[in-house]
């Protein structure tokens, strides 16, 4: 298997888990408090946060792909997410969940789409700073699993 296989493959059964977990969540879960300082995040806008920053980091990527340097220095990823909930405040569990399952698609085919010299691209991540295309894939699941672990916490 290719490397770009195997990091399609990483997020493919990321998304498979994440579709069945938080799909069977029940109403008063969406609601439990993950994060309380600053603005207060549910689990809900951790699953929103999940569908628009991929979508947004892929479109980053694609620019780095491109040639592009990546996220401008002076990027604020506080004042992106603040943002993005605003821009899906009213989409209920079931529609975010679609949404997630479209944008992991994307993002699949984004990569796979990929050649491998294409790792090798460095550019901006926003929170990586400058790296590799490689890294800015591998983040996409990596960021997700850690908001799942706080996620977890505030269920227990």
């Amino acid at each position: 298997m290719s490397e770009i296989e195997e990091l399609a493959e990483k997020l493919r059964t990321e998304g498979e888990k994440f579709v069945t977990i938080f799909s069977n969540l029940t109403e008063d879960q969406w609601k439990v408090e993950v994060y309380t300082e600053g603005t207060t995040w549910t689990i809900r806008n951790v699953f929103a946060h999940f569908v628009t920053s991929e979508r947004g980091l892929v479109k980053l990527f694609e620019q780095i792909r491109l040639g592009g340097s990546g996220s401008a220095p002076d990027f604020s990823i506080d004042r992106f997410n603040e943002s993005q909930q605003e821009k899906t405040k009213d989409l209920s569990p079931a529609e975010l969940i679609e949404r997630y399952k479209i944008v992991r698609a994307e993002s699949l085919a984004w990569v796979l789409a990929l050649k491998e010299s294409e790792l090798e691209i460095q550019g901006r991540h926003p929170f990586l700073e400058v790296t590799t295309v490689r890294e800015m894939v591998k983040m996409l699941y990596l960021h997700n699993q850690l908001h799942y672990r706080d996620l977890k916490k505030a269920l227990n």
